[in-house]
């Protein structure tokens, strides 16, 4: 063993190293890069071979004018003219010089082989247009695109329908086919004029010639005149004018010649005082004042002037050609005297609408007719015409009325409906006793509680049936209505007063009536039932209770208690009651009076009262308008008292041809009810106004 420190000289050789070939070392790494090289080359084939198997044939057909570029994005193997490709959706792309370039999808089904158009868009051409005249507008489609000249419009390819328009020219419609693809296109359009030549000539010249009312030369001119329905004028001072409305066509030639203009007629401005006067020119009428005139030139000629009530004036003109003058002629009053006599002194007096003063005077006034106007407030004007006559004095006596007096004149006093029924004019107002006491006192022999004493005013005037409701007049409205009988005696005859029938039936009557002469009817209905009132309405009604009693009870200034007077029985024949020979019918009866009917009487059968009402007090006892109530006796009035709208039972007034009682008989007796009976009937009444 050596030690670290001993250096006898042993000399330690390096080992021999040998690097391996370098041929050994590619054989080594090349063996599997080969081997990948050669399944990749296999696998590409059998790709290839795969797709060759599943690819479909498709050609693909560009239509367009000039030479197509087409692109299929992805998998496409081009076979001359086809290409190869596999089922599904292919982005193809197709350009072409002057055609909008496309992009689409294009379907590749399971068929073999395949076609596939790709329609190309033309770009738009580009058309330059030019017009004889120039400024003319171009429309295209009703768009204007501008007046010509025009350069490069970009219009679609294809046939396209141009309109040219120039003010003064006809319109020129053209079909142009445009290439397209943006090649240039010049149009060179002429259009046709659209005036007619026009020549015409005056005597004497320097006319001017109008064409609707524009001026466009002198005489003598040829002038252009645009087509259609003109007017031609020719005007010169101090001459008539000439004109003509014709038709002109365009491009057509007219020739008027020369044109005699005759000189002017001088213009007359005529007026009158007073206006309205009648003028005659050589004795044929020209109208009335104020009115314009026309006189021949350098010719004398007779002017008259007439009105009713004045002089006529007459006299000689003569006017240079186109003169104007005005004349103004004041016509001398043919006047009447006419004295007026008013009442109330005091009012106003007009004439023709002009304020003549107040009350009672004397008037000159003209012979023609006038209207007189008498009026002063609070009282009803009144109107006259009256025509004056020169040398003959008139009178005019005029008593106005107040407006109350005037409105009563206007109502009739007595009136017919269709039916034939009578009214009598009620005016309770205007009587001694408008306001007076219904009921009875508490002494009155008869009386019964519901006849409470109480205050009521009668102001508005009301028609009033002077008979009761005929079966005959019931049946106009129902035909199919019996009245019945009594004991074997008849109520069904036409001319007995109706009966059988309830206060409803009644209201309805007169609701039908006043539907069958065009009035607002009385009473509300609502499905045939009368359920309430209109106090406005002129429709016919039953009578109110108040009016009843003051239509049956008051005389004068008095009060009745039974329509004969004031003391019971009665002594003569007044009324249709249960008399002596009706005792095996109601039993009752007044003794030692004689009426002559067991029944129901003929309306009428017996004497009217004072207000000329027939069997107020007897025949059948009456319905009326209110609803049943016992009155208050605070001591209140009532105006014009109607009731409640509606109830369950309404008043019965009046006597009837099966009572003789005392009570029964006084006309302040009341009784109620609903339903129909054999000896109760009604009349009927509305407002006057």
């Amino acid at each position: 063993m050596r030690s670290p420190d001993d250096n006898s000289g042993t000399v330690i050789e390096p080992a021999g190293f040998t690097p391996l070939d370098a041929s050994a070392t590619d054989t080594v790494t090349r063996r599997p890069t080969r081997l990948l090289v050669v399944v990749a080359v296999l696998a590409l084939f059998a790709a290839a071979v795969a797709f060759l198997f599943s690819a479909r044939s498709v050609l693909i057909r560009v239509i367009a004018e000039t030479p197509a570029q087409l692109s299929v994005r992805g998998l496409a193997l081009p076979v001359g003219e086809r290409y190869l490709l596999l089922p599904g959706e292919h982005r193809v792309t197709a350009k072409a010089p002057g055609y909008k370039a496309l992009s689409t999808l294009v379907n590749v089904d399971e068929r073999d082989s395949q076609e596939i158009e790709l329609l190309l868009q033309p770009l738009p051409g580009k058309v330059s247009i030019d017009s004889i005249p120039p400024g003319a507008t171009v429309i295209l489609d009703g768009e204007p695109l501008g007046q010509t000249p025009l350069q490069q419009l970009a219009l679609p390819a294809g046939e396209v329908d141009l309109l040219l328009r120039h003010p003064r020219y006809l319109p020129l419609r053209q079909q142009v086919l445009v290439s397209g693809r943006g090649i240039q296109q010049q149009l060179k359009l002429e259009l046709l004029p659209a005036w007619a030549t026009v020549t015409i000539d005056s005597r004497p010249r320097g006319a001017a010639v109008l064409v609707d009312g524009e001026q466009v030369a002198t005489t003598p001119a040829t002038v252009e005149v645009m087509e259609g329905e003109r007017q031609l004028l020719l005007q010169l001072d101090n001459f008539s004018a000439w004109e003509v409305n014709s038709e002109f066509v365009a491009g057509a030639s007219r020739d008027f010649g020369e044109i005699e203009l005759p000189p002017a007629p001088g213009n007359l401005q005529l007026t009158s005082e007073p206006a309205g006067a009648n003028v005659t020119l050589d004795g044929e009428f020209q109208g009335q004042t104020p009115l314009l005139l026309q006189l021949r030139p350098h010719t004398e000629q007779r002017v008259s002037l007439s009105k009713p009530g004045y002089r006529r004036h007459t006299q000689l003109l003569s006017m240079s050609a186109g003169e104007s003058r005005e004349l103004a002629v004041s016509l001398r009053a043919q006047l009447g005297t006419v004295v007026f006599k008013v009442l109330p002194e005091n009012a106003v007096v007009r004439v023709n609408g002009e304020h003549r003063g107040r009350g009672s005077q004397s008037l000159s006034l003209p012979a023609v007719e006038h209207r007189i106007d008498i009026t002063m407030e609070g009282y009803a004007p009144q109107s006259r015409r009256i025509t004056p006559r020169p040398g003959l004095e008139q009178r005019v006596e005029v008593q106005l009325q107040t407006e109350e007096e005037a409105s009563l004149a206007r109502l009739p006093p007595q009136v017919q409906n269709k039916l034939g029924q009578t009214f009598k004019l009620m005016n309770p107002a205007a009587s001694a006793l408008g306001e007076f006491t219904m009921g009875a006192s508490r002494r009155d022999p008869g009386r019964r509680s519901n006849e409470v004493l109480h205050p009521v005013s009668l102001r508005r005037m009301f028609y009033l049936q002077t008979t009761e409701v005929t079966n005959a007049q019931f049946r106009a409205f129902q035909a199919d209505h019996k009245s019945g009988h009594v004991e074997g005696r008849s109520l069904n005859r036409d001319q007995q007063p109706a009966v059988q029938l309830s206060w409803q039936q009644a209201a309805s009557y007169c609701n039908w009536l006043s539907r069958l002469e065009g009035r607002r009817p009385f009473y509300r209905e609502k499905q045939g039932i009368i359920t309430g009132f209109d106090a406005t309405s002129t429709g016919y009604r039953l009578p109110t209770e108040a009016e009843w009693a003051w239509a049956a009870r008051t005389s004068g200034g008095e009060l009745l208690k039974f329509p004969w007077g004031n003391s019971f029985p009665p002594r003569d024949t007044v009324e249709n009651y249960a008399d002596a020979a009706s005792a095996f019918i109601n039993g009752r009866v007044l003794n030692n009076y004689r009426d002559d009917h067991l029944v129901s009487a003929p309306v009428g059968s017996y004497p009217a009262n004072d207000k000329g009402l027939f069997d107020m007090g007897g025949n059948v006892a009456e319905w009326v308008h209110d609803v049943y109530t016992i009155p208050t006796s605070d001591g209140s009035i009532s105006v014009d008292p109607l009731g409640s709208q509606s109830g369950d039972n309404y008043v019965i007034r009046g006597a009837s041809w099966s009572q003789a009682k005392l009570p029964q008989l006084r006309l302040s007796h009341r009784d109620y009810g609903q339903a129909g009976r054999d000896d109760v009937g009604f009349r009927i009444a509305r407002y006057a106004e």
